[in-house]
């Protein structure tokens, strides 16, 4: 299956009311399914979600935090990387800043900052954490908890290429509007399980990455 998945057509928001927007439907509070197996992030795909309940009784639950960099251009633009391909685990995917959740992190937040650093050199004095979205599960049992963030154009990177081969910039307006938004699917088990891609030029934007997005578009753009 790979087609568009159009709800409705993107509202017309300026980069102000954007970010307003995420501060009043996103806070810090941490939900309890970023620790709790017990508690099945929902996906709304049956598939999926079905997916995660044998994951969660299989796996134990690795929590991990990532940032969601919103560069405040006058066309506002979101920053992702493109993973090492010598990677053990999604190798060479396009992904957002971040990784698992470490003794030392004060904060799920504290967490994506410091990945971020450590990733790309992204400076978080250039940083302006907003708020958490929910929390999204996947098929290797992480409970990946998002941070969205506006970040003042100026940063210089400094790419840490054990991690990450590349880091670029693609439209917020691209990626929030819902004509880009591919659902493909694929097989688990004998079961049929639904993800996003949002493909932009060379880079191909799915799995854990485009369904962020799509969280991030229901959040703010249709509610």
């Amino acid at each position: 299956m790979n087609e568009a998945v159009v709800k409705a057509a993107p509202a017309e928001i300026s980069a102000a009311e954007f970010y307003d927007r995420v501060r009043t439907r996103t806070s810090f509070d941490v939900p309890q399914g970023l620790v709790d197996p017990n508690i099945i992030p929902e996906s709304g795909d049956p598939g999926t979600d079905r997916m995660l309940e044998i994951i969660a009784r299989e796996q134990p639950v690795r929590p991990a935090a990532v940032l969601i960099p919103v560069v405040d251009h006058e066309e506002p633009t979101v920053l992702l990387t493109q993973r090492s391909a010598n990677l053990s685990e999604h190798a060479g995917q396009v992904a957002f800043p971040g990784g698992k959740i470490d003794a030392i992190d004060a904060s799920p937040c504290a967490a994506a900052l410091r990945e971020a650093e450590e990733e790309i050199g992204l400076d978080r004095s250039f940083v302006d954490p907003i708020g958490y979205l929910d929390v999204y599960g996947t098929g290797f049992g992480f409970r990946i908890l998002p941070t969205v963030a506006r970040v003042k154009p100026g940063f210089k990177l400094t790419i840490n290429h054990a991690e990450v081969e590349d880091a670029f910039e693609v439209p917020l307006a691209f990626l929030m509007n819902p004509a880009n938004h591919q659902m493909h699917s694929r097989d688990f088990r004998g079961m049929e399980r639904s993800y996003y891609a949002m493909p932009f030029a060379e880079r191909y934007i799915w799995g854990a990455t485009a369904g962020i997005l799509r969280v991030l578009y229901e959040r703010i753009y249709l509610t």
